[in-house]
């Protein structure tokens, strides 16, 4: 009896030790360092698998960082990487690559780890099939300043945009109009402030609201 539970024993630290041994190995293996944020891993699975690319319809729409997409720009979407990451896309198919900043979300497809800007899809030659095996090379985080505001409203006619804006400039600076252009039409953006930060901007939304004025933060761009 007391051999029986001996050998149980023996088992049972074996089958521990195998297990922590396992989970070391996957952690090692499934995880990279994103440089310049020491604290952020990103799983292997995210770097290495396939790109592809979107253009229109969402040339002029807002990205998930609220920046306007623009097809044109080396831009691309990832699901985890921290908004402004740059990254050097390796194209495995034909040796080509190609730096981009990260700034929208996706692509939501499984086995896609990256959506390219056309632009950059362009640059690593696979706009025509569509897809691309890669590798994503982190090379660092950039600082941006935002430039943000409080959209207060927006219309598709232009005389009602400046209306508004005559009626709030005697009470805040600067009230802006700003054209913005998207699939479904023109708009005429009414903007109120120029915050560098998101913080100060929700301030200053606070306080509108106070005030009986409602809108949301927005980037200026």
């Amino acid at each position: 009896m007391h051999w029986f539970h001996r050998q149980c024993r023996c088992y049972l630290w074996a089958g521990m030790a195998l297990l922590l041994f396992s989970a070391g190995c996957g952690k090692k293996q499934l995880r990279v360092p994103v440089p310049g944020s020491p604290d952020l891993r990103v799983a292997r699975s995210e770097i290495y698998g396939m790109a592809s690319w979107y253009g229109d319809p969402f040339h002029g729409e807002r990205t998930s960082s609220g920046e306007v997409y623009d097809m044109q720009a080396m831009t691309a979407a990832h699901r985890t990487l921290p908004f402004q990451t740059v990254v050097r896309v390796h194209n495995l198919d034909n040796g080509r690559k190609v730096q981009i900043r990260v700034n929208d979300r996706g692509p939501f497809v499984k086995g896609r780890i990256i959506d390219l800007s056309r632009a950059a899809a362009e640059e690593i030659d696979m706009v025509r099939p569509g897809t691309a095996r890669v590798r994503l090379e982190i090379l660092r985080i950039e600082t941006v300043t935002e430039s943000l505001a409080i959209q207060v409203g927006s219309f598709t006619q232009e005389s009602r945009a400046h209306a508004l804006k005559k009626k709030l400039e005697g009470d805040y600076d600067p009230v802006t109009v700003s054209l913005f252009r998207a699939p479904r039409g023109k708009f005429h953006r009414v903007l109120v402030g120029d915050f560098p930060s998101r913080s100060k901007a929700m301030e200053a939304l606070e306080a509108l609201r106070s005030e009986g004025l409602e809108g949301f933060v927005t980037r200026r761009d």
